[in-house]
């Protein structure tokens, strides 16, 4: 493509359709070659070369030096060389416009052939007629010459330029050459080293340059996060700069850090666009090493990268270097290889491959990685790019180690799609069925129906004990969630009859215990597995087996308020028994959670904490379990703050959301800021959970108690009601009739009592007071008659919440004890008996500031103000309201020691103890440590909030 202008200005033009960068921090630049065309001008002769990476502005730089030369009064002649491939190719195209006025010469070469070029002699005559057609142009005026790409030109176009630059002088030429840096062309390299040439290398934008450019573009500069992000994935290349800011703006993306981390996992054609557009200028060696690059991720040393691009060590780290030059990778800072240098430019190479050449090198590249060591995790993700079965004994290998290291991390869900191109589709039959066995156990919980094909067909061919053991508890466990109960059933009686002894019925307990739990995911597997199997309780517990079933026969028991004290027993027996070396995490968390629902959550709690604590907080499954139960106990002991740290972290550690998993810290969440008294938070967190995500499992119960509940404070009582009513509905069709497992019927009652219906609350209550009372569950009794209180006669009412206050006194339920005795303090008032209601109520007060009840708290105070106290500032003086770490840092406070050295003692930091002393003087109510001492020697000794 060749242009040609007269004096005065022109065009500029883009050689390849694409728009050029903003001209941005190039005054340099533009002030040379600006002065070269003034000499040119003025009749002298000038040559230079802009020389630098591709998208670094070469491009720009001529056309404005060909729009400044043309005011001055220059001639222009522009090409770009390579578009004419033909010798002499991009020589013919500048002789061509020289000579297109009609007052030159025609040029000779026009009426030659193509061979006659071959021919030295030819090339002679030719070049002293290009020289001639330069003194004629010359004589007409000056004029200027840009060559863009010069390095793209055919040799003998080299040679002609090169003779241009020697034999030139005294004429009014200005020759101006771009080439990209590294390239070789060797005609020329002699003479640009001599004067009068100059060589101009544009510098990469600056952040203040790219602030410009994104002004330039979007109208606003960006903050200094985005600039300097958009400078490391750039390395300031103009093309790659306005090309992300294009695209983040085209995403809708704000110009900040965090909208550019947002762009890297999208896909940003405008971006694309340019990243591809330098990579095929490139030589096909470095586009094949960015690919490789891209394919491995930086996870590979030079060698095996170098492999995947088929090229040596030597020659694939020039092409690294060259792509560095571009902006597209960078040396990691731990010297061990190169990334790209964003997230996105990645991104954009994989895209510029067809699917099938990105398949083939993640076939490629997982052999290579395999043959160097690396782990099987890396090559497994390698063979599941490729999209290939593992077809050959070492890829079946490594997907198969990857898929055990998933499963320890908990993430069965990765370990099935490692395993599934193990195993043909249809030959479960006849392949090997250990393999067979390890998908059908990894899919027990991904894919029941597959899971169960799979260990159908293989598990009485297993030939390793634990395998097989396994693969039939996932069998079993599949077939019950599934509602296959009497299959089940069938099988576990098979496997018993099969090899009797003490072996078998150690196993056999195990699997039925696995069953149980299983049965929890299906309401009608489980009414159907408690009309089928015993649930005895008299099972020594000498085993982890035993333990493990009874421990599951305990808790299902005390739910249905069948043979409490047995069941009590049975828990006790595997907590004191079992332990974190010998018994699985769920079996001791189902026998504490057996005590809690016999109104004992103080223990339940303390088995919990050792579990969490003796649990691994990642790759252990039970752990998020752990931390919801634990939530749940605090919140019933009043520990609040607890309660939320617990089912946030329970949250956050959860992958998928919205499923019956995440069903119990959501409700305990939601109890406990309705117990704060944050309404805000509450609603905001209940809203997160559509209806439609409410299935039949068990675990969505207690999440619409908490909704009713919140749904009654928010003054919505039959809205309230209906949630509340199918709550208790979906407990008994779960046989979870025990009150202590929810209390559902007490916020029933009250909803109840919210739109006048005293008859249908009274009878929650004395069911509730009924069941409590010969069993023993105080929490459960002394909130039972406080809806009775409430439901009641007045007359009735002060004997009721006495007797309520009386019991809960000898509990741990320290926010129920608060919310009776506000209602005491209430009705004391009302019945005249004003000095008894001060002193009530001003210990509901101080507990429910303690505990953090803030609405609670607020109608103690009113309640105080109504009987004519005038209470100035809440604060308890009990030490058993403190966290442990909080008891600890106050007790050595309290002895004298000073915040460096209780940091030094308990190996924390300072501002860790200044804020551990800040929160226990705002929960005990003092101002300092004068205070601190008495108030630890009167305090109740406890340690924790939870104990």
């Amino acid at each position: 493509m060749t242009i040609t202008t007269p004096a005065g200005p022109g065009p500029c033009v883009a050689w390849d359709g694409a728009s050029t960068a903003p001209l941005v921090e190039r005054d340099r630049e533009l002030g040379v070659l600006g002065d070269l065309a003034r000499r040119t001008a003025a009749g002298h002769h000038d040559f230079a070369v802009v020389e630098g990476p591709d998208g670094i502005g070469k491009t720009a730089l001529l056309h404005t030096l060909a729009v400044d030369s043309r005011r001055l009064g220059l001639r222009v002649f522009e090409t770009r060389a390579g578009t004419d491939r033909r010798p002499l190719g991009t020589l013919r195209t500048l002789w061509e416009a020289m000579t297109s006025d009609g007052d030159s010469p025609s040029p000779s070469w026009r009426q030659m052939s193509e061979d006659a070029f071959r021919s030295r002699e030819t090339l002679c005559v030719l070049l002293a007629g290009w020289h001639e057609t330069l003194r004629a142009t010359a004589a007409r005026g000056p004029f200027l010459i840009t060559v863009d790409d010069v390095h793209e030109a055919d040799p003998e176009s080299l040679r002609f330029l090169e003779h241009t630059a020697r034999e030139s002088a005294g004429l009014p030429v200005l020759l101006v050459l771009s080439r990209r840096s590294g390239s070789e062309w060797t005609p020329l390299d002699e003479v640009v080293t001599q004067p009068p040439w100059l060589v101009v290398r544009p510098r990469p934008l600056t952040r203040s340059g790219i602030g410009e450019v994104s002004r330039q573009l979007t109208g606003a500069d960006g903050n200094a996060r985005f600039q300097e992000g958009c400078l490391a994935a750039t390395n300031g290349n103009p093309l790659l700069v306005t090309g992300l800011v294009t695209a983040v703006r085209e995403r809708g993306l704000a110009l900040t850090g965090d909208g550019l981390d947002a762009a890297g996992d999208q896909d940003l054609p405008a971006f694309r666009a340019r990243v591809a557009r330098l990579l095929h200028r490139q030589p096909d060696l470095t586009v094949q090493t960015a690919r490789a690059v891209a394919v491995l991720d930086g996870e590979a040393d030079h060698e095996v990268c170098a492999q995947l691009a088929r090229a040596d060590t030597t020659t694939f780290v020039r092409s690294l270097r060259v792509l560095d030059c571009l902006g597209l990778v960078c040396s990691r800072s731990d010297a061990h290889g190169w990334s790209f240098a964003h997230p996105a430019v990645r991104n954009a190479v994989l895209a510029d491959m067809s699917a099938e050449h990105r398949a083939a090198m993640h076939g490629r590249a997982a052999r290579l990685l395999h043959d160097s060591g690396a782990p099987a995790v890396r090559i497994a993700e390698h063979l599941l790019q490729s999209g290939v079965a593992a077809d050959q004994p070492w890829s079946r290998a490594v997907l198969r180690e990857a898929a055990r290291k998933e499963t320890l991390r908990g993430s069965t869900t990765r370990a099935v799609r490692l395993l599934r191109p193990c195993v043909p589709e249809g030959a479960e039959d006849t392949w090997d069925p250990v393999l067979v066995a390890e998908l059908g156990i990894a899919e027990s919980t991904v894919d029941t129906a597959a899971s169960i094909r799979h260990l159908a067909s293989v598990w009485d061919r297993v030939s390793p004990p634990d395998l097989r053991l396994a693969a039939l508890g996932a069998l079993l466990g599949g077939l019950t969630r599934t509602g296959q109960v009497g299959r089940a059933v069938a099988l576990l009686h098979q496997r018993r009859s099969a090899t009797p002894g003490y072996g078998s019925r150690t196993t056999a307990q195990l699997l039925e215990a696995d069953m149980l739990m299983a049965a929890t995911d299906n309401r009608d597997a489980y009414t159907e597995l408690l009309r089928t199997v015993p649930l005895g309780l008299d099972l020594p517990g000498q085993t982890p087996q035993e333990r493990a079933l009874l421990a599951w026969r305990a808790v299902i028991s005390v739910a249905r308020m069948d043979r409490v004290p047995e069941s009590l027993r049975a828990a006790d027996t595997v907590l004191r028994r079992g332990m974190p070396a010998t018994d699985s995490p769920t079996s001791l968390a189902t026998a504490a959670s057996a005590l809690m629902y016999a109104d004992r959550p103080h223990e339940a709690e303390c088995v919990y904490r050792q579990l969490i604590g003796g649990t691994d907080t990642i790759f252990d499954p039970a752990y998020t379990s752990l931390l919801a139960l634990s939530a749940e106990a605090c919140e019933r002991l009043g520990a609040l703050d607890q309660a939320l740290r617990s089912t946030a972290e329970a949250l956050e550690t959860r992958t998928s959301r919205h499923t019956h998993h995440e069903a119990l810290p959501l409700a305990v969440r939601l109890h406990a800021f309705l117990d704060q008294g944050d309404l805000a938070a509450a609603t905001a967190l209940a809203a997160e959970i559509p209806d439609a995500r409410i299935d039949d499992a068990w675990q969505w119960n207690e999440l619409l108690c908490a909704r009713g509940r919140l749904r009654l404070t928010r003054n919505e009582p039959e809205a309230a009601l209906r949630d509340l009513v199918e709550c208790g509905r979906r407990q008994r069709a779960w046989q979870r009739t025990n009150p202590t497992v929810s209390f559902w019927w007490y916020w029933a009652g009250r909803a109840h009592l919210a739109v006048g219906d005293r008859t249908a609350a009274v009878e929650l209550g004395e069911r509730a007071v009924s069941l409590a009372r010969p069993a023993g569950f105080p929490s459960v009794l002394g909130t039972g008659l406080e809806l009775l209180a409430a439901a009641g006669d007045e007359g009735d009412r002060l004997v009721l919440l006495e007797e309520a206050e009386r019991i809960l006194e000898q509990t741990r339920a320290a926010l129920v004890l608060a919310r009776v005795r506000v209602a005491r303090g209430r009705a004391l008032q009302q019945a005249g008996h004003t000095q008894a209601a001060r002193t009530v109520l001003r210990q509901a007060w101080e507990d429910t500031f303690t505990l953090g009840a803030r609405s609670l708290h607020t109608a103690a105070h009113q309640f105080l103000l109504a009987a004519g106290a005038r209470p100035r500032r809440a604060g308890s003086r009990r030490a058993g309201t403190l966290t442990r770490s909080e008891s600890q840092v106050a007790r050595l406070a309290a002895d004298g020691r000073s915040n460096a050295e209780i940091a030094e003692s308990l190996f924390v930091t300072r501002r860790t103890v200044e804020a551990h002393l800040t929160s226990v003087y705002r929960k005990l109510g003092l101002s300092g440590r004068r205070e601190l001492r008495d108030a630890m020697g009167r305090g109740s000794g406890s340690t924790s909030s939870s104990s």
